[in-house]
């Protein structure tokens, strides 16, 4: 058998490669399925770097009042036997001191993360979401989810800041660890600001490269999903044809509309005034009423073959056909159908009007 009967274009098998980027309608379709560039490593840093903020500027406030709490009751016989109603009061206390101290730590997390999200997506209400899906729990899926390309970027990139943040974490204690040593001799007030001290300095290196390194990543976050959302050459010509329409479809429809405009208008010739002709290629008929109009109305144009048309429907109803070249030029140039004749044309068109109606009074009834 000869070999070239069985070549085979392999390249009917190759799947197209997404080298256009995403168009706008595509973007929108992705954004109402909850797909959008975000990286959560800023929500954390950005939440993380906010509370530090707060608590670096107000670590006073919070060393006295849990001084305070701590001292009202190591100073009020906290070794003596407690009964369950002072149990129960100490419980309450306790609970309601706690609730407003780490309330403004709360409200600064939950204000810094809310408007990080939205200056990352914006306002996002995507129900598609969390609709359900087959697909979410097929195991194919999630392994090929597991093993793909983006998971072992995560791991990557998840051991890359461990180990950064970790380093930095360290080099920065081991730099402090000789103060930690004097925290023994001092009393609790100056020890707390030591503490806090040492932990401000720590935590702001660790919160820094973190912060550094979340924003890099909001960085790769965004080329990867420009990256992900892009399109094949195909399915932009077959968004373009559902957005815009076919192109055949779309000269049909215009070819259709245009015999209805057609058609309306032929039907309006047999109650025109009188059409005015250039004599042959153009064709106006005008339609006046007396007293109920302001000026005559154009109620059908048209040239060539429309214009035979039109001459020959307004004869076959006997509507007057007249010959003025310039008066149909101008009209059939610069008056659309439904719209009255312009002021500089009264003129012209009355002196036909009338010489019509002087020609239907002498013609017998």
């Amino acid at each position: 058998m000869n070999s070239k009967h069985l070549r085979i274009d392999l390249q009917l098998f190759a799947q197209e490669e997404k080298t256009e980027e995403a168009t706008p309608h595509k973007r929108r379709q992705v954004r109402k399925e909850g797909q959008v560039a975000k990286s959560t490593d800023l929500n954390a840093a950005v939440t993380l770097f906010a509370v530090f903020l707060l608590i670096l500027f107000t670590h006073r406030y919070y060393i006295e009042n849990l001084y305070a709490f701590v001292s009202r009751y190591l100073s009020h016989g906290a070794l003596k036997r407690i009964t369950d109603s002072e149990l129960m009061h100490i419980f309450a206390d306790s609970s309601l001191f706690f609730i407003k101290f780490m309330a403004p730590i709360f409200l600064m997390g939950m204000a810094a993360g809310l408007a990080v999200n939205l200056g990352q997506v914006g306002f996002l209400f995507a129900p598609l979401a969390i609709k359900p899906k087959l697909s979410n729990i097929n195991p194919i899926n999630g392994f090929k989810r597991i093993f793909s390309r983006r998971s072992l970027v995560e791991l990557v990139k998840s051991l890359l800041k461990v180990a950064v943040i970790g380093w930095v974490t360290y080099v920065l204690a081991k730099k402090n660890f000789e103060n930690l040593v004097y925290l023994m001799f001092l009393d609790l007030l100056p020890m707390l600001e030591m503490v806090i001290n040492i932990l401000s300095r720590v935590v702001l290196g660790a919160v820094g490269a973190f912060l550094v390194i979340a924003v890099l990543d909001y960085i790769y976050q965004r080329y990867d999903f420009r990256k992900r959302i892009r399109m094949t050459r195909k399915e932009v010509k077959d968004e373009f044809k559902q957005t815009e329409g076919d192109p055949l479809i779309k000269s049909r429809q215009r070819e259709k509309q245009r015999l209805l405009a057609q058609r309306r208008m032929m039907e309006a010739v047999p109650e025109a005034t009188v059409v005015i002709t250039n004599p042959t290629h153009l064709a106006v008929a005008l339609k006046y009423e007396v007293g109920e109009q302001d000026a005559p109305e154009v109620v059908a144009k048209g040239a060539g073959y429309i214009a035979e048309k039109i001459v020959q429907r307004a004869k076959e109803n006997d509507v007057p056909v007249v010959e003025n070249k310039p008066v149909a030029q101008f009209i059939y140039h610069n008056v659309e159908i439904g719209q009255e004749i312009p002021p500089e044309l009264y003129k012209a068109v009355a002196e036909i009007l009338a010489v019509i109606y002087r020609f239907k009074r002498k013609k017998p009834a």
